[in-house]
């Protein structure tokens, strides 16, 4: 069960028997929240949050979302880096709020 990312106390992680459509699970304390990416002509047209398990704090909900705004093309591909190319993830730790602009790296 690889987790690629801890921002804020969120982690966020896959299982290793995950399958399409590309998902990861963010987990902060006993909540859950799987958040699906939609792709079309290599473009994430939607993303969606399904509660799992508990109920996300409002702000670190909002947390999230800034994050996976951000941060969405490198979770996709850090997915498709283990299912796809079978290369071992490691996990980023990202310990400051995120500002509003787009990251890549």
């Amino acid at each position: 069960m690889p987790t690629i990312f801890e921002y804020l106390g969120i982690v966020i992680r896959f299982y290793s028997n995950d399958h399409e459509p590309i998902h990861v699970h963010a987990i902060y304390g006993d909540c859950i929240v799987k958040v699906n990416f939609f792709i079309n002509d290599g473009k994430i047209y939607r993303t969606t949050y399904v509660p799992v398990k508990g109920k996300f704090p409002e702000a670190k909900l909002k947390q999230l979302k800034k994050f996976v705004e951000i941060y969405k093309m490198k979770i996709v591909y850090r997915w498709e880096q283990y299912f796809i190319w079978k290369i071992k993830v490691t996990k980023q730790t990202i310990t400051n709020p995120l500002k509003n602009e787009n990251r890549y790296d």
